[in-house]
């Protein structure tokens, strides 16, 4: 049985972490394996709060251990991280990611590298924004960062597309083969930007935001595993995507019109296999002579 390996965090109520990319790897077509880095009652943007605890970097290694028992990683197609809870969780996943690719050179290592970022809401523990950095970056084969994330892989601020360009240009240099940078308010915050970069060229997609009570948690997930199922079907980066981008504006709209906080994920579940709407992408920049 061929899987992706996911290690995220994950809620009880809603999604985010796995909660959010579990299912729409499965329902485009998938076995998923999850591990989760944390698990909690709901996602901590509530003013209610939320209950639950991080897992240790030994109970993940634990969890790895058992799979590595089972003799599956020829099975393994990818690997997922997201969410990581201590600076020791994030050594971990660089030990599994080395591990499973001395078995199989195959499998394709997707990193979200989720950063502290106060402005947002999001917080993580001190030293895992280092370890992401200089530890998960180099062995990604893909990274999905937002604009706070892509600034500090490369080091510097995006206001316009140049910088953005510049910017994805300088994360490739890091190591990994593609980028896809979402949410990029730099260059424009009238629309949800996002941007793939690629040994070749990059390229440019807007699709419209909407407004909602509160921003949604788990977009960036739900992105990240619906571009590793386009890829993991044989599509191109392009078509993977352009398909991602697609599928996802599905799945805010949805979210929108039902006047919910959390993702409809469940309820707009076709938009993962057949998009209802098409926002074509440009090209904006080459990049032959560049990586």
């Amino acid at each position: 049985m061929q899987g992706i390996l996911s290690i995220q965090s994950h809620v009880s109520y809603g999604h985010a972490g796995n909660s959010s990319a579990v299912f729409p790897m499965q329902r485009m077509g998938f076995e998923v394996w999850p591990i989760h880095t944390v698990q909690f009652s709901n996602h901590t943007h509530y003013m209610e709060g939320w209950t639950g605890r991080a897992f240790s970097a030994d109970e993940i290694k634990d969890v790895v251990q058992g799979l590595d028992n089972l003799n599956i990683w020829q099975q393994c197609q990818a690997i997922v991280t997201g969410y990581q809870g201590t600076p020791e969780q994030c050594s971990v996943i660089a030990d599994t990611v080395r591990h499973v690719k001395q078995h199989n050179p195959n499998v394709v290592y997707i990193c979200d590298p989720v950063m502290n970022n106060p402005g947002k809401g999001c917080l993580v523990a001190p030293g895992i924004t280092q370890q992401i950095v200089n530890t998960l970056i180099p062995v990604a084969d893909v990274i999905v960062p937002n604009q706070f994330e892509l600034e500090t892989i490369a080091q510097m601020p995006i206001n316009s597309l140049d910088d953005a360009i510049e910017a994805s240009r300088r994360a490739l240099a890091k190591g990994p083969n593609i980028v896809v940078a979402k949410h990029l308010y730099g260059i424009g915050n009238e629309q949800f930007n996002l941007l793939l970069a690629t040994p070749d060229a990059i390229y440019l997609a807007s699709r419209p935001l909407y407004k909602m009570n509160k921003e949604p948690v788990g977009v960036g997930d739900l992105i990240t595993a619906t571009f590793t199922a386009g890829l993991l079907k044989g599509w191109s980066p392009l078509q993977a995507y352009q398909h991602c981008h697609n599928a996802v504006h599905g799945i805010l709209k949805q979210t929108a019109d039902s006047g919910e906080w959390e993702l409809q994920t469940i309820t707009a579940q076709d938009e993962f296999v057949t998009p209802s709407h098409h926002f074509p992408a440009r090209q904006v920049a080459s990049n032959k002579s560049c990586v």
